[in-house]
Formats: C-alpha cells, structure tokens, sequence
C-alpha cells in the first residue's frame, strides 16, 4: 500500500469517527428539555379534551336541531295537506244560498200557480248575479273579448270569418266566455277573428 492510499483510508476513518461521535452526542438525552416538552404536551392535551367536550356539546345541539327541523317539515306537510283539502271551504260556504235559492226556483217551476214565465226569469236572473257576485269576489274575472285585437294569451280563435267592416285580426264575435282567476288564465274565450275578404 502506498502513502497516498494509507493517508486516505486514515481520513475517512477520522470522518467516520467524528460522525459516530456526533451521533452519539445527539442521542443524548438532556432531561429538563423533555421534562418541559412533556408538560407541553401535557397543556395541549387539555386543551384538545376542551375541543373535545366543545365538540359533543356542538354536535349534541345539531342533532336537536335537525329533529326540529324534521318535525316542523313533517307538520308544514301535514298543515299544507290539509290546507289544499279544505281551500274551498269558504267558497263552498257562499254557494250554499244560491243552491237553496235554485231548489226553491225549481220547485215554484214545478207549482202551476206561481209558474209565470216572466217570475221564473226575474227569480233565475238574480240568482245568477248573486252566482256572479261570489265568484268575482274569489277572484273570478270574464275576459270579455267582444270588439277586442286577438290575443292569443287570453283568446282562443275557433273559426276565421271575412269582413270588411272589422280590421283583420279583430274578433268579430265572441262564441264562449272566457275566465281567468286574477292574472291567471282559466278558459280563454272562443272567438270569431275577422279576415279581409279574398280578391
């Protein structure tokens, strides 16, 4: 072996050494340090129990929130249920007179001594106003479509007829009522819509 060769086995030796030493001077232990790293660990331990409770007590207070939530959707089903079932109630409550007042029309048709016809249009006439009355109080508006532009949101034309005294695309005649329910459309009325005459 030559000098060259020996020199450098000696220093990674050396270095060897120095590294076994540092590792060794590392692994020690300096006990106040972990004493203190203890009680660190020990505080955050607190700490995290703290969270902890916090947490259930969260969580508690979401799932009694959640039953509400549950059990108030369960009712608003049930009350809107029975709020479709009886919406008419009130309606039906004012159309009971005018059924009362059509039996007893139709029971003076039936008897000879009152059966005048003009009586019988009077009585069956007012009933009709009175019908009219409690409908357009629950909202029940005619669309009245007579001398009117066609307007295919509320009018449904049924046939064309030409003519040369009304402008095209007017209606010329109203065939059926039309209703809607306030803003919103019912039966649109059946129309007769002018053309112009052919040649």
């Amino acid at each position: 072996m030559n000098t060259e060769t020996k020199e450098h086995e000696l220093r990674q030796t050396d270095a060897l050494e120095e590294q076994a030493g540092g590792g060794a001077e590392s692994a020690q232990v300096d006990p106040e340090a972990a004493l203190e790293q203890h009680k660190m660990t020990t505080a955050e331990f607190e700490e995290l129990k703290t969270e902890a409770a916090k947490a259930n007590e969260y969580w508690e207070q979401m799932l009694r929130v959640a039953a509400d939530f549950e059990n108030f959707k369960k009712r608003a089903a049930r009350e809107r249920q029975e709020t479709s079932k009886y919406a008419n109630e009130g309606l039906l409550e004012k159309l009971n007179p005018i059924l009362d007042n059509f039996d007893m029309a139709l029971a003076a048709a039936g008897s000879a001594q009152t059966n005048t016809a003009q009586s019988l249009q009077a009585g069956i006439a007012m009933i009709y106003q009175q019908l009219k009355n409690v409908l357009t109080e629950a909202g029940l508006q005619e669309i009245d479509a007579s001398n009117q532009p066609f307007d295919p949101n509320w009018h449904e034309a049924v046939s064309q007829q030409e003519s040369a005294e009304v402008p095209e695309g007017q209606v010329l005649q109203q065939l059926r009522k039309g209703y809607k329910l306030r803003d919103r459309l019912l039966r649109p009325a059946g129309v007769v819509v002018a053309k112009r005459p052919a040649g």
